[in-house]
């Protein structure tokens, strides 16, 4: 059974950061892009960033670029999103996901395999 498992989600002061972790189960995800979405209440889920199976093309919306890098970890299987200069706006349960195939995308129906979620939420 696949399982995604995220954790580094808190609370924090606007202006903190955060790590996010995300470690896969149950199959090998090095050859398979994987991502990070978030979904503040009462809102859809959003795309926040992507990285491709071996970690040299990844893509941000542009509401986080620039504050928030992705990196993965193919010998631990993990998926990591370090957060920086956080804001309130930020707020909201953080998915991480993973795709059958290589490449990077944005869309969340182009995922596969997806995690229960952290809550990260930033105070002003």
């Amino acid at each position: 059974q696949v399982q995604l498992v995220e954790s580094g989600g808190g609370l924090v002061q606007a202006g903190g950061s955060l790590r996010l972790s995300c470690a896969a189960s149950g199959r090998t995800f090095s050859n398979n892009a994987l991502g990070w979405f978030r979904q503040a209440p009462g809102k859809e889920r959003d795309f926040v960033a992507t990285i491709n199976w071996i970690g040299g093309t990844t893509d941000y919306a542009a509401s986080v670029k620039g504050r928030f890098t992705i990196s993965r970890d193919n010998a631990k299987n993990t998926v990591y999103l370090q957060m920086n200069g956080l804001k309130p706006e930020d707020t909201a349960v953080y998915y991480c996901a993973g795709r059958l195939r290589g490449y990077i995308s944005s869309r969340r129906e182009e995922y596969d395999y997806w995690g229960q979620g952290t809550q990260v939420t930033v105070s002003p």
